[in-house]
C-alpha cells in the first residue's frame, strides 16, 4: 500500500511516498503535488510600483474564503524590493509593523554571523566544531571531524534533531533544550564526520553552529546576533527576545488548521530558528544581500566594517542541495540565479528570496503554520513570477 506523509518542518518541505523521501523540487513546494493546480492569467512583468493593484486582485479569493479569510485569524506581511524601489503590503490580520517568528530563515542570519567571524579571523571555515566547545565536551575522533563549514552547509552528517530532545512542553518544544543537553548528545554521538556526507537538513547542526560561535565570542547568541548583524544593519525589530513594545506588535500565531498556536522559545538551539522580525527589517536585510558592495552600516565600528565582505562571502556556493547548491544556509538555483530559504514554526511560516541578477527580493511573513503546502512559499513564488512576467499558480485554491 502506498503511504504518503507530508511534513513542513522548520523551513524544508518533506514528502514521504512509500520509502522515498522527496524534497522541494524546482523551487516549488512539493505539497502542490498533492492537489490540482489552478493558474491565473499571465501578465507582462509587473513593476514593484504597480504590484499592489495586481496583488489585491490575485489575493482577493484567499481573503474572502481561503487562507486569509477573516475566520482564520491569518495575516500576512509582504516586502518587495526591485531596482531599489521598496513596497510593503499587509493583508488579513497583519499590520505593516507586525512581528512574526521567521523560523528557519534564522539559519541565514547564523550563517552571516559565521561569515562575519571568519572575516574577523575569529574562526575558520575548516575549524573543527569540537574546538569551540568547552574542554572535555567530546573526544577528538580518530579520522575526519565535523567543521564549522560542514554545519553551515548542512553536510555534517548530523541528524535533523538530537535523540535526547524531549520537550517538557510539546507546544514550546525548544525552550528546555540546554547547552548541557546538547553537549551530552555530542559526547555520545561524537563529532566524527562520515566518510561521505550528502546534504541532510539539520536543525541540530545549525543550533550547534550558533552555540559554538557564541562560545568563541563569549556571549549569548542574541547578543552575538546584535553585535555582528542586526546592529550594523540597523534592524531594530529583528531579535530573539521581544521587548514590551515588540510583544504588543507580535501577531498571534495559528496552526495549519487555524487554531491558536503557542510561540516558541529557544535555548541552546537558538541558531536554527529563534529570530522574530518584521517585513520592513527583513526587506532591509534582503537589500543588503542583494547589493553587499553598496552596503552602508547603520553604525561605524570594526564589526560593521567587515559586513560587506561577509555578505559576499556568505553567498559563495559550497555543495549540492535540493536540486541546486547551498551557500552559508542560503539555497541557490543556478537556473534562476536566485537564493532562497523558508521557515516554519508551530504558528508561523515564512519565505525569503533574492535574485542579484534580476535585482529584486521578496519576503513573506505569515502567522499560520504550513500544512499540506506552505501558503507563504506559494505567495512568495507567486510574487516572484509576477515580477518576471511568468505564469502564476492561483492563490485562491
Amino acid at each position: 500500500m502506498l503511504f504518503v506523509l507530508f511534513l513542513a518542518v522548520f523551513g524544508v518541505a518533506f514528502l514521504f511516498v512509500g520509502n522515498h523521501l522527496l524534497v522541494r523540487v524546482s523551487g516549488r513546494n512539493l505539497g502542490e503535488l498533492l492537489r490540482a493546480e489552478r493558474y491565473d492569467k499571465a501578465l507582462p512583468p509587473v513593476a514593484v510600483v504597480d504590484l499592489q493593484a495586481v496583488l489585491d486582485k490575485d489575493i482577493a479569493g484567499a481573503l474572502k474564503s481561503g487562507e486569509l479569510a477573516p475566520s482564520t485569524g491569518a495575516g500576512v506581511s509582504i516586502g518587495v524590493i526591485q531596482h531599489g524601489v521598496t513596497r510593503i503590503f499587509s493583508y488579513g490580520a497583519a499590520k505593516p509593523d507586525s512581528i512574526f517568528e521567521i523560523g528557519s530563515i534564522t539559519k541565514t542570519f547564523t550563517g552571516l554571523v559565521f561569515s562575519q567571524m571568519v572575516e574577523q579571523d575569529t574562526v575558520r571555515f575548516d575549524e573543527p566544531v569540537r574546538e569551540l566547545l568547552p574542554p572535555g565536551t567530546v573526544a577528538k575522533p580518530a579520522g575526519s571531524e565535523i567543521t564549522l563549514l560542514d554545519l553551515a552547509t548542512q553536510h555534517s552528517g548530523l541528524p535533523r534533531m538530537p535523540d535526547n530532545f524531549h520537550p517538557a512542553d510539546p507546544a514550546n518544544p525548544y525552550a528546555n533544550y540546554s547547552s548541557a543537553n546538547l553537549y551530552a548528545f555530542l559526547a555520545k554521538h561524537t563529532v566524527a564526520k562520515p566518510t561521505q556526507t550528502n546534504f541532510l537538513y539539520s536543525n541540530l547542526g545549525f543550533g550547534l553552529l550558533g552555540q559554538a560561535l557564541s562560545n568563541r565570542a563569549g556571549m549569548p547568541y542574541p547578543a552575538l546576533l546584535g553585535q555582528e548583524v542586526t546592529g550594523p544593519l540597523g534592524l531594530k525589530d529583528t531579535v530573539v527576545w521581544l521587548s514590551p513594545d515588540q510583544r504588543a506588535r507580535f501577531i498571534p500565531g495559528h496552526d495549519s488548521h487555524h487554531r491558536s498556536a503557542e510561540a516558541w522559545d529557544f535555548d541552546a538551539l537558538a541558531g536554527c530558528g529563534a529570530i522574530h522580525s518584521t517585513a520592513s527589517d527583513m526587506l532591509a536585510y534582503l537589500q543588503a544581500n542583494l547589493h553587499p558592495e553598496r552596503f552602508k552600516p547603520a553604525v561605524n565600528s570594526p564589526v560593521a566594517a567587515t559586513l560587506s565582505a561577509a555578505l559576499i562571502q556568505s553567498h559563495q556556493l559550497h555543495a549540492d542541495a535540493l536540486g541546486g547548491k547551498i551557500a552559508l544556509a542560503w539555497f541557490f538555483y543556478p537556473r534562476t540565479g536566485g537564493y532562497w530559504h523558508n521557515g516554519g514554526t508551530a504558528g508561523y511560516s515564512s519565505y525569503a528570496f533574492f535574485n542579484p541578477q534580476e535585482d529584486y527580493a521578496v519576503i513573506v511573513l505569515l502567522n499560520t503554520a504550513a500544512g499540506n503546502y506552505s501558503f507563504a512559499d506559494r505567495l512568495g513564488e507567486h510574487i516572484s513570477e509576477r515580477l518576471a512576467g511568468k505564469q502564476v499558480v492561483s492563490l485562491a485554491d
